[in-house]
């Protein structure tokens, strides 16, 4: 069976190798001193948050195509934060998902009051750097990306250009890529090896985490009750953008999406 993750990430390495190319890490370095905007805590939004639905632009997606390729990004992203998201995800992979950094420029610009989440599958110190010059709130890892010391490593320059960490789990192999340093722990529904999604197996993963994580679950959801339920399992977040970003007014649904929930 094709390993789906493996192709992407072998991808986003080229990628990287001539982002490089065009411009040097050092000057990324040098930019991010420019950065001076004080970031939105994403762990503490989705604390006191009351639906814990963290928004995601998505134009496309390697399983179901395009989903919505024409989509205004900052009026969607302003619609989420007025229908009351605890976070927004802006995905900047072209490739396979049909996002950029014009995409995650533009979200930045239309929102202030919630954090603002890079989504991309990082695989280089490289990325950490462009995500802070970005505007990135947090970013995400994925643990079957990167190694134990890579996460460790990459955590901590997010956290020196103060950033915060979201790491990607989806199996029991992966529990130990858990550290102190890490901010949240996400535990994705879906496969990414295969891009299929189960409910069960996150539920039966979490009780294996330590309650002083914050957990949010990922990819998959659209019934209000699965959140419902997710929720008295222990879950603060909720990582949701295929089941709005389908539809003609994305806000407009995630609003009515939390009206059912809280």
């Amino acid at each position: 069976m094709e390993n789906i993750l493996q192709i992407i990430c072998d991808n986003k390495r080229k990628e990287v190798a001539r982002q490089k190319e065009a411009v040097h890490i050092s000057f990324l370095e040098y930019m991010t001193g420019f950065r001076k905007r004080e970031k939105v805590s994403f762990r503490q939004a989705l604390a006191t948050s009351g639906s814990g639905v963290i928004a995601e632009f998505k134009r496309r997606s390697p399983s179901k195509g395009w989903i919505h390729p024409d989509a205004d990004v900052a009026d969607i992203v302003q619609a989420y934060e007025a229908a009351g998201a605890a976070a927004v995800s802006c995905l900047t992979d072209e490739k396979f998902f049909g996002g950029g950094f014009e995409d995650f420029k533009k979200a930045r610009a239309a929102i202030n009051r919630i954090p603002l989440l890079r989504k991309d599958f990082i695989v280089d110190e490289y990325q950490i750097y462009q995500s802070k010059v970005m505007g990135a709130d947090v970013i995400l890892l994925i643990a079957a990306c990167l190694t134990q010391e890579e996460t460790v490593h990459f955590a901590e320059i997010a956290h020196e250009l103060d950033m915060e960490v979201l790491l990607e789990i989806h199996s029991e192999e992966e529990l130990s890529y858990i550290q102190p340093i890490i901010d949240v722990v996400g535990i994705n529904n879906r496969n990414l090896k295969t891009f299929a999604t189960d409910i069960r197996h996150t539920i039966a993963l979490a009780g294996k985490i330590p309650d002083t994580f914050l957990k949010i679950s990922e990819s998959g959801l659209s019934d209000p009750q699965t959140v419902i339920d997710l929720r008295k399992k222990g879950f603060r977040g909720f990582l949701m953008g295929e089941n709005f970003m389908k539809t003609d007014q994305p806000g407009k649904t995630l609003s009515e999406f939390i009206r059912q929930i809280v």
